[in-house]
């Protein structure tokens, strides 16, 4: 017990502790129980981390300043990294959690969404002094906790902006909790622009808790009963060319003809797609990865169709680079919109799956895939 605090005012606070890791666990497990399984050993590990922190944001003791006579509440850790491979349940214990936290000062944020508003903003702020600085906190004011999902870090156009958003969060005080598929380490991994992110990945290991989300089953390829969203859409197999022949494939699809075609308009630049049905869009995949598109586009589209046809998919070994990351880019932000998405392609998902191995990124996209339908 702490010098000059009551008993009672302690018992006070260790009940409190007690009370908020209890709502915590119990709102977790009410979703686990929800989703028709229970927590495995390794997420029990993670979990309990996170009520530590819960309890530390919600209901802190009161310490003695090492500077200063005063009392003050003091965080253990200004955040948590979460990493471990795709599939294991970060994302959805991460979710879970943020959901039960007893606030409305967080926000739960995207890695392609946030960046494109912060984008946005700085160019907006253009000009002006410490347009970097003042965009941050105009997008983060008032916020105690910001969870950032799929932490991930490949363009080096992204390092520096990336580093200075971390260090304004920690200079405000907010508690940042972050889902990778990386060790921070390991992040921006290509050898040649790796230095670039090295002073943001300090940032991380000088504040942040790192935690490994140990597992070996990718959840996502277990059987579900009922689907809904991104879940929805399937994976066909077909044969034949998907430009040429509109006659109706499989899962009931009516393959778009030539006089459907039709374009989209995001800014000043014009995007053909095979066809725009209602909410429904329908894109080759040429049109949608084989030419100049960006996450600010697929955002957009996301809002505006809530079902996406990916046509004539091939193998990534007859794709460039730009196109397999526009794929991957494409995966991460309809799965995160939960945008039901179907996929044509010659190859099966199996046989596609051989030819991705490769690629940065490409385990999460194609545990992804694995929770389309195959007929």
């Amino acid at each position: 017990m702490e010098i000059g605090r009551s008993p009672r005012r302690h018992n006070q606070g260790v009940a409190r502790r007690t009370d908020v890791r209890d709502r915590l666990e119990a709102a977790i497990d009410e979703s686990a129980a929800l989703a028709g399984f229970t927590l495995d050993s390794a997420q029990t590990v993670v979990r309990d981390r996170l009520l530590a922190l819960g309890v530390e944001l919600f209901a802190p003791r009161i310490r003695r300043s090492k500077t200063r006579g005063d009392s003050a509440a003091r965080l253990d850790v200004q955040g948590l990294y979460v990493w471990g491979e795709a599939g294991r349940g970060k994302s959805w214990l991460l979710n879970a959690y943020f959901r039960a936290l007893p606030t409305e000062a967080k926000l739960r944020v995207h890695f392609h969404g946030f960046l494109d508003q912060l984008h946005r903003r700085i160019h907006e702020l253009r000009g002006e002094p410490n347009a970097v600085e003042r965009a941050v906190r105009e997008l983060t004011a008032g916020l105690k906790l910001l969870y950032f999902d799929e932490f991930h870090v490949h363009d080096p156009a992204d390092a520096t902006l990336l580093t200075k958003l971390l260090r304004a969060l920690f200079d405000a005080g907010i508690v940042l909790l972050a889902s990778s598929n990386y060790a921070p380490r390991s992040l921006l991994p290509d050898p040649q622009w790796h230095h670039m992110f090295e002073p943001g990945i300090d940032l991380i290991l000088a504040n942040m808790e790192v935690l490994r989300l140990e597992g070996t089953e990718d959840y996502r390829e277990r059987p579900r009963k009922s689907v809904s969203g991104f879940r929805s859409g399937h994976w066909i197999s077909l044969k034949s060319d998907l430009r040429q022949d509109p006659r109706p494939g499989a899962a009931g699809l009516q393959l778009p003809q030539a006089s459907e075609a039709s374009e989209l308009t995001v800014g000043s630049r014009q995007f053909p797609v095979a066809a725009r049905r209602g909410n429904e869009l329908w894109i080759t995949f040429d049109q949608l990865c084989g030419t100049p598109t960006s996450t600010i586009e697929y955002l957009k589209w996301s809002r505006e169709f809530d079902s996406w046809v990916v046509l004539d998919l091939p193998s990534f070994a007859d794709t460039d680079a730009q196109a397999q990351q526009r794929l991957i880019n494409v995966v991460d932000v309809l799965c995160d919109a939960d945008v039901r998405m179907t996929i044509t392609s010659p190859l099966s998902i199996d046989d596609f799956r051989l030819t991705v191995d490769r690629r940065p990124d490409a385990f999460r996209m194609v545990s992804r895939l694995q929770l389309l339908q195959k007929p």
